[in-house]
């Protein structure tokens, strides 16, 4: 870990020195670049400098009390590095976390696709709770959201819906929210009272740059048709519809929600790359799976991660057991707690594998 510290701390006084260089001042695009790198550096180096002095000062009273004759002295060391000790322990479990690998990712905005499962119009429903859900806290966050496709169901229910989620750290946030969510209520159209169980999915996916994935025109099919809203009406009268097939993958985007079939076609690629993009990730990630498997980000969108139980008032968080009981309010947004313990479960995942190194 030290070895590691160290080599981070030279790159950091180099980082300092290129940014006074007038090469790199005049260059704006490698100044930003750099400055994103020193920045991303200097809570480590602060850190480290700070056990580095600590450790020092722990070494003189040690000294003090070994070789010191004065018993008050000694007693005055001893207090004073067992404050030390504790410092020093705290900063090097910080100095851990520090040093686990970021995901390059999480900074990105991120594209959701909500889908109704098994239930019927119970799980079109669902899949609108769980959208307006996302769409206030994406709004408490100030993200800014912009649908790219959706099929209504009526009574604001979904049968799909997709959106792109724009602002920072989009993606670093939302990632835990994949996965197969259940709820547990009694629907509207239940006479008897019966509770009923249906599914929604979520996928959470990074938006993609076209120079992280390059698309080419020749492996596209291209079909336009008219845009249709809940039964099927026609809710336009110009083909403006996209539907969008990567023929080597197979994958399928269609993208309406725009009046344009230029911007629905552009909306269309966005989610295609990323989808492509994902695609890689994803079978990246299965190579390191034998090395380290998170339960907190298992990469299967078919395991169901939470349930929501209408009754209780409860939601209940599979992958670490967390149960919270306020649903109420988990569904007006309030997602921060529920958020923040499922970053700190994926952190304590990564330090144990970080320390065994």
């Amino acid at each position: 870990m030290f070895e590691k510290l160290e080599q981070i701390k030279k790159r950091y006084d180099e980082l300092n020195q290129l940014l006074s260089t007038p090469e790199i001042i005049n260059n704006q695009e490698q100044y930003r670049k750099l400055s994103i790198e020193q920045g991303d550096l200097s809570s480590i180096v602060e850190k480290f400098n700070t056990f580095d002095s600590i450790q020092k000062q722990m070494a003189e009273a040690k000294e003090i009390i070994e070789n010191e004759d004065d018993k008050e002295m000694i007693a005055m060391a001893e207090a004073e590095l067992n404050d030390l000790q504790q410092q020093h322990k705290a900063l090097e479990q910080d100095l851990k976390l520090l040093l686990i690998p970021k995901d390059p990712e999480d900074k990105k905005s991120a594209i959701m696709e909500i889908r109704a499962g098994t239930g019927g119009d119970e799980a079109c429903l669902f899949a609108g709770d769980l959208i307006r859900m996302y769409f206030k806290f994406a709004e408490q966050k100030k993200w800014k959201i912009d649908p790219l496709n959706s099929h209504p169901q009526g009574r604001g229910g979904y049968k799909e819906m997709s959106f792109m989620v724009n602002g920072s750290n989009a993606y670093g946030t939302l990632k835990f929210e994949a996965g197969v969510h259940r709820v547990q209520r009694v629907p509207e159209t239940e006479t008897s009272g019966r509770l009923h169980t249906s599914a929604a999915s979520v996928a959470v996916l990074p938006e993609a740059e076209e120079v992280e994935v390059e698309i080419d025109p020749n492996e596209l099919k291209i079909d336009v048709y008219r845009s249709s809203g809940p039964g099927g009406q026609s809710v336009n009268t110009t083909d403006s519809a996209v539907r969008v097939t990567h023929i080597p993958s197979g994958l399928v985007v269609t993208c309406q929600d725009e009046k344009s079939q230029h911007k629905n076609r552009a909306k269309a690629l966005k989610v295609l790359r990323a989808r492509l993009y994902e695609k890689v990730r994803e079978e990246e990630h299965a190579k390191q799976a034998a090395e380290r498997r998170s339960m907190v980000s298992t990469g299967d969108r078919s395991a169901k991660i939470r349930t929501f139980n209408f009754p209780q008032n409860r939601v209940t968080d599979h992958r670490i057991n967390l149960t919270l009981y306020k649903l109420d309010k988990i569904l007006e947004g309030d997602l921060n707690e529920l958020i923040e313990q499922l970053q700190m479960a994926d952190r304590a995942e990564k330090l144990k594998f970080v320390s065994s190194k």
